[in-house]
């Protein structure tokens, strides 16, 4: 059962429901895919001076568990993608192919 997670609503404040993947390399990363709206807008409103593989830098919470890392794009799926790391995962008991909710900060980058 997902726990409850809360992020206010504030410009550069984005939530939805994500679905977890893998690579499904030897050395897996666990991801999650943003919205395609919700891409795009970062896209347009924060991706500003590229960094390291376009990324751009975020906050998360997924249920009670918060984290900084960056999201980046994905050509595949035209749209960025999230790692969600194992202490994540298992904290939140979050599994392969089942949705989540995430709540994604952008901060100020001004």
């Amino acid at each position: 059962m997902a726990r409850p997670w809360y992020l206010p609503d504030v410009p550069g404040t984005f939530t939805f429901t994500a679905t977890l993947w893998t690579t499904g390399t030897d050395a897996a990363w666990y991801m999650a895919t943003l919205p395609q709206d919700i891409s795009d807008e970062i896209e347009a409103r924060y991706a500003g001076p590229k960094r390291g593989f376009g990324a751009v830098r975020v906050k998360v919470t997924v249920g009670r568990s918060r984290w900084e890392t960056s999201i980046f794009p994905d050509g595949r799926f035209e749209a960025y993608v999230l790692p969600v790391k194992r202490g994540v995962r298992e904290a939140e008991g979050l599994e392969e192919g089942a949705p989540f909710p995430v709540a994604l900060e952008v901060p100020d980058l001004n």
